[in-house]
C-alpha cells in the first residue's frame, strides 16, 4: 500500500492493527496523546506486550521488529524540543531520517515547515507515519531511501541512529545534504564527529512505557556547528 493513499482514520487504525497482529496475535493499536505537546499517534497498547508470548510470536518480534508502533524516547524528546524551538523548522524543508512513527516529521509539519520529508527503509514505518500524519491533519512527503534524495534540504532531524557504529558515516552524508543536522540519541552520550557538537540534553520517555533503565531516559542532542 502506498503511504500516500487517502484513507479514513478507521481504515488506518485497522491497517496498522492487522500488521502488528502478524507478530503479536492479541496486540491492539490505540490513539495515544503525547503529554506536553499537541500531537497524537497510533501506538501499541501497553497491555499488548505485557502478556506472555508464544515461541512463534517471539521469533516474529525478533525477526521483524515493529519499531513504528512505539514513540521512542529520543524521537519524543526531539519533537518536544522542536515545539520549544520552532524557528528551526518554520518555512524550512525538513527531512526526518528513520522516521519510525513519524513523531518528529509531524511535529515539524505542525510547526510550519514548508516541506517535510519522512524517510525510512521500513515500508511499515512509512505506512504508520502516513496514518499518524492523517491523524494530526498534516501533509508529508515520503522517502524509502535517503540516498535517493536529490535536492538539498534545510534541516535533517534524526533520533537514535548513533547506537549502530555503521550508521556514523551517515553523518557526513547528512552534512552534505543539509545546511543543519540535529540528532537526538539515548544510547550514545559522548559522540565525537567532525563538524558535530553536543549542545543540550533532556529527559525522554518511550510510549508505551518500556521501563527502560534511567540511563536510557536521558537524551543527548548533537548538531552541526553552524546551528
Amino acid at each position: 500500500m502506498d503511504p500516500l493513499d487517502k484513507q479514513s482514520l478507521t481504515q488506518w487504525h485497522d491497517c496498522l492493527e492487522a500488521h502488528i497482529q502478524r507478530s503479536l496475535k492479541r496486540a491492539k493499536v490505540a490513539v495515544t496523546s503525547l503529554p506536553g505537546i499537541p500531537l497524537q499517534l497510533f501506538l501499541l497498547e501497553a497491555a499488548s506486550f505485557q502478556q506472555a508470548l508464544d515461541p512463534v510470536e517471539v521469533s516474529a518480534v525478533l525477526n521483524e521488529p515493529a519499531y513504528w508502533c512505539f514513540c521512542w524516547g529520543s524521537g519524543y524528546a526531539q519533537a518536544q524540543w522542536l515545539f520549544e524551538h520552532p524557528h528551526y523548522v518554520k518555512n524550512k524543508t525538513v527531512l526526518d531520517f528513520g522516521c519510525g512513527s513519524g513523531v518528529v516529521a509531524i511535529a515539524a509539519a505542525l510547526l510550519g515547515a514548508k516541506r517535510t520529508i519522512a524517510c525510512d527503509l521500513d515500508p511499515a514505518a512509512l505506512r504508520a507515519t502516513a496514518a499518524n500524519a492523517a491523524l494530526n491533519k498534516v501533509e508529508l512527503d515520503y522517502l524509502d531511501d535517503f540516498f535517493k534524495l536529490k535536492e538539498p534540504v534545510d534541516l535533517i532531524l534524526a533520533a537514535d541512529v548513533l547506537y549502530d557504529r555503521n550508521n556514523h558515516v551517515l553523518i557526513d552524508a547528512f552534512q552534505k545534504k543539509a545546511k543543519r543536522t540535529v540528532i537526538a540519541d539515548s544510547r550514545v552520550k559522548n559522540f565525537v564527529w567532525p563538524g558535530i557538537e553536543f549542545f543540550t540534553e533532556r529527559e525522554g520517555l518511550t510510549l508505551p512505557d518500556l521501563n527502560e533503565p534511567d540511563e536510557f531516559k536521558r537524551i543527548h542532542f548533537y548538531r552541526t556547528r553552524a546551528c
